[in-house]
């Protein structure tokens, strides 16, 4: 289960329901999949997306998305700090960035323009959707390991569009992990 943390604000929210609705109050969807009671997360990509077949097909009619594929990072990944490169400075997308956690975890903080930054760690179970032209980054967590299912609506991939005055340096990953859950069920901290 998600939390999302507000930096600006001193708050974190970790109640499902109202990370939901900050999440929506900001257009970006937010969902819960099941895991284990589908497919073994740990399974090969093509068993993980035939056992999610169901929610990516409607992702991909209600987003016009035409592919979908696995990401698979462990902090043995070749040139993993040259891959997250890519990732953790602020930029924006010209498609809808949707992934679906499956394991580990990570950060995709989000600077809105009339509104303090904050960060969404997901955890596996997490599907999460950043609209198009939202200014974002993403870290991993200390673990470095996520395994996620990517949508996308380019079969070659979404490019990243950097932004020349980024906040991104201001930012740690902010990760708090499972131990925080049980944590202010959307109140301030």
């Amino acid at each position: 289960m998600a939390i999302v943390s507000v930096p600006a604000e001193s708050r974190r929210i970790s109640d499902p329901a109202a990370i939901k609705a900050f999440l929506a109050d900001h257009g970006i969807d937010y969902d819960v999949w099941p895991l284990e009671d589908r497919v073994n997360p740990a399974a090969p990509a093509e068993s993980i997306l035939a056992a999610y077949k169901p929610e990516i097909d409607v992702l991909k009619e209600r987003g016009g998305f035409v592919t979908a594929d696995v990401i698979d990072v462990y902090p043995d990944t070749p040139n993993l700090d040259a891959m997250l490169e890519k990732f953790n400075k602020e930029h924006t997308h010209t498609e809808d960035e949707v992934r679906f956690i499956l394991q580990g975890s990570g950060v995709f903080h989000i600077n809105p323009v009339d509104r303090p930054v904050f960060g969404i760690e997901v955890w596996a179970g997490d599907m999460i959707s950043v609209p198009l032209g939202t200014r974002h980054w993403f870290d991993l967590c200390r673990e470095r390991r996520i395994r996620a299912i990517r949508l996308f609506q380019d079969q070659s991939g979404w490019t990243p569009h950097y932004l020349d005055a980024g906040v991104h340096a201001a930012y740690e990953p902010l990760c708090l992990g499972p131990a925080y859950l049980g944590g202010d069920n959307g109140a301030a901290s």
